[in-house]
């Protein structure tokens, strides 16, 4: 079961989720808010793996609420508004609903989360020497010390592995779930990078045996820390 909270200023539109979510076996609502704050504080003492939130709301937006929150958990956007679709998938949101959405569409973002979780949980604590990535019909057992990096292609990922390539239908947010965060460290919105493979790090690049990666600026203070630890 996913436990789940909504945020959304409009208490028709609150409604509306509260109807949809009542649909979806796997969802466990824990609250329903029209006041983001309110939700903030539910959070402080509350955990829960997803929130359904609002984007346009008067005191702080859902992105905004989003950024403020320490270790966040999964996020669907549901908005009237359509431009802010690549910020909040740059957030790694799970997906994108726009007002209003039928409960198909909602269902289909509620499925993605459900998978994203479910590979969360199958992620343990001590690191596994292999992962299994979907490929086409099937899942594919790749090692990971053959990864050498991942890189985000639209709604695919490519692993780049020391002897080939591998796509697969994942998002990134997938990927960085499925790839142990002690191996693994996203240094781009669109690249996530074996930290063992790395031969040379210059002052916006990442280099991967020969081959050279940009490092994005929100991501420079994590690749820093790294630096440090090696």
């Amino acid at each position: 079961m996913l436990t789940t909270i909504a945020i959304d200023d409009e208490p028709i539109a609150l409604d509306v989720v509260k109807n949809l979510a009542a649909k979806i076996p796997f969802l466990s609502m824990k609250g329903f808010f029209t006041n983001a704050f309110e939700a903030a504080e539910f959070l402080h003492h509350q955990k829960v793996d997803l929130i359904l939130l609002d984007i346009k709301m008067p005191d702080i937006s859902g992105i905004d609420f989003l950024q403020s929150i320490p270790n966040p958990p999964m996020v669907i956007f549901t908005t009237a508004y359509s431009e802010h679709a690549v910020q909040s998938f740059e957030l790694n949101a799970i997906d994108y609903l726009l007002k209003p959405f039928s409960l198909s569409r909602f269902l289909k973002a509620c499925n993605k989360a459900q998978e994203q979780w479910e590979l969360r949980q199958h992620n343990p604590t001590t690191l596994p020497a292999a992962i299994f990535i979907k490929n086409g019909y099937g899942q594919q057992r790749v090692e990971l010390t053959d990864i050498l990096y991942a890189e985000s292609n639209g709604n695919y990922m490519q692993f780049v592995l020391k002897d080939k390539k591998i796509t697969s239908r994942l998002t990134m947010a997938e990927a960085e779930a499925l790839l142990p965060a002690a191996s693994f460290i996203r240094i781009h919105r669109s690249y996530i990078i074996s930290k063992k493979q790395v031969s040379k790090i210059e002052k916006n690049s990442v280099w991967i045996q020969q081959i050279e990666l940009p490092v994005g600026a929100s991501y420079a203070a994590e690749v820093a820390k790294m630096i440090a630890a090696s």
